[in-house]
């Protein structure tokens, strides 16, 4: 993915099916999946194997209270869709922790 068509973005557009979806399956709040845009270091990844359609996305990051998310996402225009959400499983923790030279907390 472009890092330049992800920092034209302004904006969150919600489906509020994803949304709830998100919130019963895995727990995860529209507020957590912001949060993974707005803080540092993001870690983003093309997702073409989901999807025909339209160009999707993922994204690892922190929230603000260290919960590590995998975020599915698609860009419209100058707002972030997300797709879903949940939390990252150990290979995708990896991935995060090898690409931001983080360690893993448990």
């Amino acid at each position: 993915m472009q890092q330049d068509k992800l920092s034209k973005c302004t904006t969150f557009e919600w489906d509020q099916g994803n949304s709830d979806k998100n919130w019963i399956k895995h727990g995860v709040s529209q507020m957590e999946c912001e949060q993974v845009f707005l803080n540092v270091p993001l870690v983003v990844g093309d997702d073409s194997k989901h999807s025909q359609t339209e160009e999707r996305h993922y994204a690892l990051e922190q929230t603000d209270d260290d919960r590590y998310l995998f975020v599915v996402f698609t860009i419209r225009g100058e707002s972030i869709r997300v797709i879903s959400a949940r939390d990252m499983n150990r290979k995708e923790r990896l991935i995060y922790d090898e690409k931001t030279d983080t360690e893993i907390r448990e």
